[in-house]
Order: C-alpha cells, then sequence, then structure tokens
C-alpha cells in the first residue's frame, strides 16, 4: 500500500479523492468508485502501486496510435481497476476485477523493473493501457519519471477522465496519449457511469499542453453510431486540430452488451467519411484488417504514404516526416 495523490482529508475520517472527475467521497474502510483506493483511518491509500496484471509487448499501432514512433514496440502495463463500468469492455476480467472480488492481484513490481524490461525488449515506449491508466497513477508517475530519464517515451490509453490537475502533473512526462470519445452525454451516462464534457475538455487540455492526441471511438450499432453524434465528434476533434488522428473502430459483442451485433463495415466507411468532410486530416477504421481504412494517405496530394495489415506497416512512403511524392509535412512525433 502506498498513500494516494491527489485528495483531502474531510470531517469524521472521510476523504475526497481528486483523481479523476468523479471527485469521490470515500468513507472510512470504503473504496472509491475505482475499487482500488481505500480509506483507512482518514487517509487514502492506492491498493495497485507496483501490482502489475498484464505486461506484454505491442505494436504502438495496437494502442492504437499511427502517428507515434510508427512500426515501434511498447511495454504495456496495467493493474485491475478502472474509474468506469463500460458495459462494453474488452478487457473486464481485471478492469471490473473489484466489482467481484475484495483481493488485489498482480505480480510486485518496482517502477525500476518496469523501465528495465521495457528497455531490454528495445522497446521505444512504456504504454499505460489496458485498464484506466489514471487509476494507477501513483505507479505509473514513477515509470514514467524514471523511463523519460531512459530517453523511454510514455503513452497512456485512457478513457480521459482524470481530473484537471491530474492531467498538468502528468503531461510534462507523456509523450502520446489515445483517448476515447465513446458517445454523447446520454452514452457516457448509461453505458459508462461517467459524463461527457471532462472527456471532452481533456483532450483539448492534453493537445494544448503539447502531448501528442489520438482519438477513438468504438462504434456500436443503435448506441452511438447515428450520423449527427458522428458529425458532431469530428466536428469537434477538428476544431482543436485537424491533424489529430480519429479512430473509428468496430464494435463486437462482450461483457455486458451482447444484444447488439459487430458494427457494419459500412457504417465504418460512413463514419471515415464523415470525418474527412468535417475537415479531420487522418481518419481510420479499426478492428478491420485489410479492410482499407487503416491506411494514412497525404492530405496533401492523396497518395498512400503508410500501408498497413492490423498493427503490422507493409509499405512506408515518408522520409524526414514528409512525403515522398509532393514533400507536404505529416504530422506525428517520431515519423521516419
Amino acid at each position: 500500500m502506498k498513500e494516494a495523490l491527489f485528495y483531502e482529508k474531510l470531517l469524521d475520517k472521510k476523504v475526497k479523492c481528486n483523481l479523476c472527475n468523479h471527485h469521490c467521497i470515500i468513507s472510512e474502510k470504503s473504496r472509491g468508485i475505482c475499487g482500488v483506493r481505500e480509506n483507512r483511518d482518514g487517509v487514502l491509500h492506492t491498493l495497485v502501486y507496483g501490482k502489475v496484471i498484464a505486461y506484454h509487448i505491442d505494436p504502438i499501432e495496437k494502442k492504437p496510435l499511427f502517428h507515434f514512433y510508427p512500426g515501434s514496440a511498447s511495454y504495456s502495463i496495467a493493474t485491475v481497476g478502472c474509474n468506469f463500468h463500460c458495459l462494453h469492455c474488452q478487457n473486464y476480467t481485471i478492469s471490473q476485477y473489484t466489482k467481484f472480488y475484495e483481493n488485489i492481484p498482480g505480480e510486485d513490481f518496482s517502477a525500476e523493473d518496469v523501465v528495465k524490461e521495457a528497455k531490454a525488449a528495445g522497446c521505444e515506449s512504456i504504454s499505460y493501457t489496458y485498464t484506466e491508466p489514471t487509476v494507477f497513477l501513483e505507479f505509473a508517475y514513477d515509470c514514467m519519471v524514471l523511463a523519460s530519464q531512459q530517453r523511454i517515451k510514455n503513452v497512456f490509453v485512457s478513457n480521459g477522465y482524470m481530473s484537471e490537475e491530474v492531467v498538468k502533473f502528468i503531461a510534462p512526462y507523456l509523450n502520446g496519449i489515445n483517448i476515447d470519445l465513446k458517445g454523447d452525454e446520454d452514452f457516457y451516462k448509461k453505458i459508462c457511469g461517467a459524463k461527457l464534457e471532462p472527456v471532452m475538455n481533456n483532450i483539448e487540455l492534453f493537445k494544448k499542453l503539447g502531448v501528442w492526441v489520438e482519438v477513438t471511438t468504438l462504434i456500436i450499432p443503435d448506441h452511438n453510431d447515428s450520423e449527427t453524434f458522428l458529425r458532431r465528434a469530428a466536428k469537434f476533434i477538428a476544431s482543436i486540430d485537424s491533424s489529430i488522428p480519429w479512430h473509428v473502430t468496430q464494435f463486437y459483442p462482450t461483457y455486458k452488451l451482447t444484444d447488439k451485433p459487430r458494427t457494419p463495415i459500412e457504417i465504418l466507411k460512413k463514419a471515415r467519411k464523415i470525418g474527412f468532410e468535417e475537415g479531420l486530416k487522418f481518419v481510420y477504421t479499426g478492428n478491420v484488417p485489410g479492410e482499407g481504412g487503416e491506411n494514412t494517405y497525404c492530405p496533401n496530394c492523396k497518395k498512400l504514404i503508410i500501408e498497413r495489415f492490423g498493427y503490422f506497416i507493409t509499405k512506408l512512403n515518408i522520409k524526414n516526416s514528409k512525403c515522398i511524392y509532393c514533400g507536404n509535412l505529416i504530422e506525428g512525433v517520431g515519423l521516419p
């Protein structure tokens, strides 16, 4: 156990957690919504410091980040717990673990262990992913500081619900982030148990603070596949920066949301088209390898500059971050 960051003490040994936008008021011997921050005698503790439940070496494209050191490997870690309860979570066995069990599983890792493993594997970055990394912020932050000293990049794959204070706290050590823009306000309330506005604010704030941002929308039939929502989402992203990549991704039935089919490819193509119509330079379809929507085309001359199949790059037509055909600058970090 370790004392948590970002909380304040209240009367009667209660505490207010300011880690994310839930701002949980936690009574003694109780936990917050995430299930991994516990009030013990008026002191808030993180229960997951160094308790790594998953660690893998992934292609950075799996995050998905398509304009961040493309083709590189990322050492990816997670603990149990999440501050959302998404009905369609593909990693629910670890993200929702604390909803069903009181114990906190995981292998004991130090921040030094994580950085050492990433370096030994030749990874360009460490990704804090699989569950919501905000809930293991204390451990992630210590890893991030050490990683930056070793010139290893840091990446969050996040629901974007952390507090403004946390955004500003991690931004100096965070190089890239993929944030889910899941749906409209009603979607967040019914499907995730959260609110939309803080996510939108954080997408804008991370970009303002110089972190490379990509956005993902998992499109679920009859829940967030309307043209109204898709157009609003694309317009919002473009209003921040037209070079932010938008990943519109195929849903498949899982966890508690099994009454809807896989997203038809036609809907993904429509969403991608809407993204371009609203001014975005880079829009990608996800979870449909070989369909063609995972390739990068030069916004200027429209020629193919990065060809992908799934998480792997099969062709690169970029040099010095520029299209080899017309010389147009392609936005991103660590591009060839």
